[in-house]
């Protein structure tokens, strides 16, 4: 009698099953992955602004006010405030206003981003130490806003 050889290997719906997982499993973490590396890049920006609200905290303290003029533009912030210009990379121009506000407008992370403002807001306290808040303002999509 003839002996038949067994086959070794996957059948075609095998494989197409298994192609199909794939897929699914890439369409989920592709825009999860693009979020979260657009959060990562976004961080530059907040820590920027953070070294920013730093400084005019700091002149807040030793003048016991807010600039009497607004601040406008990267080389005026490190003029007036002493904030070097490589912390601000991310941010197209950053003004500070006659009340404390800071406001970035975010440049060269995504197209979905791109040219939003982000702003932060001191809050003076009775004992006069600064709270800073992310500002509802603000035109940065709420899934990449810092939380508050």
């Amino acid at each position: 009698m003839l002996r038949m050889k067994k086959q070794k290997g996957f059948t075609l719906i095998e494989l197409l099953i298994v192609i199909a997982i794939i897929g699914i499993l890439a369409a989920i973490a592709i825009p999860m992955y693009r979020t979260q590396t657009i959060k990562a890049k976004l961080t530059e920006v907040t820590n920027g602004m953070s070294n920013v609200a730093s400084a005019v905290a700091a002149y807040y303290q030793e003048n016991d006010a807010w600039p009497a003029a607004a601040v406008t533009g990267k080389p005026a912030v490190q003029n007036s405030f002493g904030v070097a210009t490589i912390a601000l990379a991310r941010m197209g121009n950053i003004s500070v206003a006659t009340d404390g506000t800071i406001t970035g407008t975010i440049t060269g992370i995504d197209g979905s981003i791109e040219s939003s403002t982000l702003i932060l807001s001191p809050t003076v306290m009775t004992d006069s130490s600064i709270t800073w808040t992310w500002d509802a303002a603000s035109t940065v999509p709420p899934t990449y806003l810092p939380r508050r």
